[in-house]
């Protein structure tokens, strides 16, 4: 449908990694092996979490959230990546690019909140252990949650309306999904609407978290400082090294991703660290804390029959 000086497209071309055809078979074995082992680790957590009654804290709410939030952001992106890898007509709809830009907006700005909070939910344990039962209680762990969901929604869907309402002057994204930067890399015209929008949440998703964190592990460090004993240490230590190893992946892949300067391979540099971003960082997630977490290591044990008779005893 023609407009003055632009068109409505209703489908896209998604580039991907067409520049680098020998890849691509090596690139869908590595994607769907990582894909896999992210559905199958994120699901074996939250169904562990669920099943084991000594999972039913504040923790491991969270940590279930988070499990959820990686698999559907990976779902939003990797199905397509690994279908495009295989086929000629690398394509996607409109509608369906616009599903795939939400949904990767709201799993990614969710889990920076989120990853917020776990941070809180560390410092009150470690920094007031007796009164975190009260600080924790099962009420203020879902509001908290809900905070994030409702969050990370409601700015994936005010940058997704915003994005899909300027006028693109070609179809061709230079990516393998529909991620917001290479959408608008097709605009015929600047926003600066759009650019306050992204700005804004981008400072609200990005900064503010991870000063959040910051100052939660800055009162963390200090805590642990202060107990005389190594075990003590080393177990206050090993209750936010899972979480802590989480945020520096997460926030790592976000701000290389976002912040780095541009060059003249700056878009296939996007594409490796989107890439790595949407399968790495989720595959390794459960991972982490399944290796340095005594509690989930016994649960798995106890859902194998390895360990006690049954689960909750």
């Amino acid at each position: 449908m023609q407009g003055e000086n632009f068109t409505v497209w209703s489908f896209f071309f998604l580039e991907g990694f067409s520049k680098y055809p020998r890849l691509e078979i090596a690139l869908f074995v590595f994607s769907l092996v990582m894909y896999l082992v992210t559905i199958l680790g994120n699901s074996t957590l939250i169904l562990i979490t669920v099943l084991d009654s000594h999972l039913q804290t504040p923790m491991y709410l969270f940590l279930g959230n988070l499990s959820f939030m990686d698999i559907c952001y990976t779902s939003a992106s990797i199905p397509t990546l690994l279908v495009n890898l295989l086929s000629s007509k690398k394509t996607i709809i409109f509608s369906g690019c616009a599903v795939q830009m939400y949904l990767s907006l709201s799993m990614g700005s969710t889990e920076c909140v989120l990853l917020a909070v776990m941070a809180y939910d560390r410092y009150v344990a470690i920094c007031n252990p007796l009164r975190y039962p009260i600080i924790m209680n099962r009420q203020a762990c879902v509001q908290m949650a809900t905070v994030s969901w409702v969050t990370g929604c409601l700015t994936a869907l005010l940058e997704t309306s915003f994005a899909l309402q300027i006028p693109l002057c070609g179809n061709v994204i230079d990516h393998f999904t529909c991620e917001i930067l290479a959408v608008l890399k097709l605009a015929c015209m600047s926003s600066l609407l759009m650019d306050m929008v992204m700005l804004v949440v981008s400072v609200l998703l990005l900064p503010i978290p991870m000063l959040l964190i910051c100052i939660s592990y800055g009162f963390i460090l200090s805590t642990i400082l202060r107990i005389s004993s190594t075990e003590g240490r080393n177990k206050a230590f090993s209750t936010c090294g899972a979480h802590l190893t989480v945020v520096i992946l997460y926030y790592g892949a976000a701000l290389s991703m976002y912040l780095k300067p541009s060059s003249s391979n700056s878009q296939e540099i996007d594409k490796i660290i989107s890439l790595l971003y949407g399968v790495l960082t989720p595959m390794l997630n459960p991972i982490i804390y399944s290796l340095r977490n005594k509690e989930v290591k016994d649960a798995v044990k106890k859902i194998l029959g390895k360990g006690p008779l049954a689960l909750g005893i």
